[in-house]
């Protein structure tokens, strides 16, 4: 450095303190040059391994590298130039070099944390492996809060303020704030509760049968959760609703539910059994029932006008719109089961039973009421 401020002032004619300063410069232009092209070939490796964390640091430290570098060169352009003035800023100076490093490398970490989960996102998705979208946006977000904390009581610090007495105050404060905001802190924590035991991710339908809310998981943040309703309308529902309401979940389910009874006619009495063990059969050679499940096809019982049969059994698939083809199928095969048979499916019928007329004529007991 020395040799290059004497080589600029013997060149160009400047005042060495002139020199060291453009000096000081053009190496700190250098050494970002370098940095960056150091930078540039690392990330050509790294994108041949398997990793995603190696990606991440390279990519995440590109730019705040960059300010780090010019904030060390400006600190010695400073220590130089404190020499020619009688002004004591030296020190100023250095607190505040102080508080851009802490934010350099708090901005390191905010983009090392983001870029990891967006990597993590699609590593998983270029191998078909299932990704758990709000564990991941959970965990950086997380981290990211941890980052900002810490790094304002770093900057506090540096700047000569008193932790103990902060960090004091933020305990009375936190207490005033908790009454305050206890319905905020309610819904903080009901993120939470939804981030660790992960009730649903984003995604899934759910639905309650507590409130009126069904509908597929959009959005989990740490106030509420946005859910696209089937009529697409948005509903926003307070995390702290889900803490004392009961959730399902039927993204979840292993299989869907046949569940129908069928009515047959009273005079088709002698042919239940026959048909009962058709629909039986024909249940279990379906390709898309699950015959490892319960399946149930029986006689049970005697409706107003019906002889009903019970018809219980489980499907392969759990789509909603594949489930409505497989259920009508099934429903068809019955009835042409039941057509088979000769029998019928009861039309809904009542019947109505008249008393007879008296044999006595018209107005006769009055007649007899009037006789002596």
């Amino acid at each position: 450095m020395n040799r290059l401020s004497l080589f600029l002032s013997e060149r160009l004619g400047l005042e060495p303190w002139l020199a060291s300063l453009v000096a000081i410069a053009l190496a700190t232009f250098l050494v970002n040059l370098v940095a960056q092209a150091l930078l540039s070939r690392i990330e050509r490796l790294s994108g041949k391994t398997a990793t995603v964390w190696d990606d991440a640091l390279v990519q995440a430290a590109r730019s705040p590298l960059r300010v780090l570098v010019w904030v060390v060169g400006l600190d010695f352009m400073a220590t130089v130039l404190q020499r020619q003035v009688d002004a004591d800023f030296l020190q100023d100076v250095r607190r505040t070099r102080d508080v851009l490093a802490v934010i350099c490398v708090s901005w390191f970490l905010l983009r090392f944390a983001r870029l990891v989960g967006r990597n993590v996102e699609a590593r998983c998705r270029g191998r078909g492996e299932e990704v758990d979208t709000t564990t991941i946006d959970a965990l950086v977000k997380l981290a990211c809060l941890i980052v900002v904390v810490v790094a304002t009581i770093t900057v506090a610090q540096t700047l000569g303020f008193q932790i103990s007495g902060l960090l004091a105050l933020g305990g009375v404060g936190g207490i005033a704030v908790g009454f305050a905001a206890k319905d905020l802190l309610a819904n903080f924590f009901g993120g939470l509760t939804i981030y660790l035991d992960r009730p649903f991710s984003v995604g899934d339908w759910i639905r309650s049968p507590d409130k009126a809310i069904e509908g597929s998981v959009e959005h989990i943040s740490w106030r509420h959760t946005r859910i696209r309703g089937f009529n697409k309308n948005p509903i926003y529902v307070p995390n702290s609703v889900f803490t004392h309401i009961v959730v399902e979940n039927p993204s979840r389910m292993s299989h869907r539910r046949i569940r129908e009874t069928i009515g047959l006619r009273f005079e088709d009495f002698d042919k239940v059994e026959a048909i009962v063990d058709d629909i039986r059969a024909m249940l279990a050679a379906h390709e898309s029932i699950d015959g490892t499940q319960t399946t149930i096809v029986n006689f049970n019982g005697f409706g107003p006008g019906t002889l009903d049969l019970m018809v219980y059994a489980f499907t392969r698939t759990t789509g909603w719109v594949a489930y409505q083809h497989i259920k009508q199928d099934v429903l068809l095969r019955i009835g042409r089961i039941v057509a088979a048979h000769g029998a019928q499916i009861a039309l809904p019928a009542r019947s109505l039973h008249m008393a007879q007329q008296s044999s006595c004529a018209p107005g006769a007991g009055r007649e007899a009421l009037a006789s002596p």
